[in-house]
């Protein structure tokens, strides 16, 4: 996961916000634990919902190459991998990074999600995908203006992150921040993240401005509780 909007001065955008800074600072102090219960299989919406949802929603846009932001420990990129596709994972945290190369399988570049918005990535794909990595505000606005810039001709963006239904909790429906926690992910984690909460119309905002197009969504069910574990959105450039 990487999140970090744009120092003051570039491109008009705002200092970053302590919440922002407060989310890139858990995540690396977080790797170590993170990569344990991703590769033990400790989440259980991962391990029988989300995980299949995100592969399965990005195998369906039939891709020859994937940018996969935020790849954390790489589980997505080698998955992609295996079916033979060109994936190059971007990840902020260092030792995420460090993990999913000596995991092998893809290529994998440490850059943070200011760089990325900068115009610093220059690679171009069938799909970018972001994986329950857009956690932030400003950061995430900034991120999707260099979107189209990542694209292919006919390329899309997919974009798993919570259900507004289950992730309001007893929160209000409207966008915002909200605290983090680490429940459900196993042992040997610190301090959660605060992270932002956003509505259906608060994402489709926010691919409207910058740039893109809802062009498909998905709902994937939890298995047990019939109710939807994640929300999935591809999105296309508007021509």
């Amino acid at each position: 996961m990487n999140l970090r909007p744009r120092p003051a001065g570039e491109c008009g955008e705002v200092p970053m916000d302590e919440r922002e800074q407060a989310i890139l600072e858990v995540w690396h102090a977080s790797a170590e634990p993170w990569t344990r219960a991703v590769r033990g299989q400790a989440i259980a919406s991962r391990r029988l919902v989300t995980d299949a949802a995100i592969v399965d929603a990005v195998l369906a846009c039939r891709p020859r190459s994937v940018i996969d932001l935020g790849c954390g420990e790489g589980w997505l990129v080698r998955a992609l991998a295996g079916q033979g596709i060109d994936v190059l994972g971007i990840d902020a945290v260092p030792a995420l990074v460090e993990a999913a190369r000596a995991a092998g399988d893809g290529r994998f570049i440490a850059m943070d999600y200011a760089e990325v918005a900068n115009g610093a990535l220059h690679e171009r794909a069938d799909v970018v995908a972001c994986n329950f990595s857009l956690l932030g505000g400003a950061s995430v606005d900034a991120l999707l203006h260099a979107v189209p810039s990542l694209l292919e001709a006919g390329g899309v963006l997919v974009v798993q992150t919570l259900h507004p239904i289950s992730a309001c909790g007893d929160g209000p429906c409207a966008d915002g921040w909200r605290e983090g926690s680490w429940a459900g992910c196993g042992d040997g984690f610190g301090k959660a993240a605060p992270w932002y909460f956003r509505t259906l119309a608060g994402w489709l905002d926010a691919l409207a401005r910058a740039g893109l197009q809802l062009v498909r969504m998905r709902e994937p069910l939890h298995p047990h509780t019939a109710e939807p574990a994640s929300l999935i959105l591809v999105a296309a450039a508007r021509h």
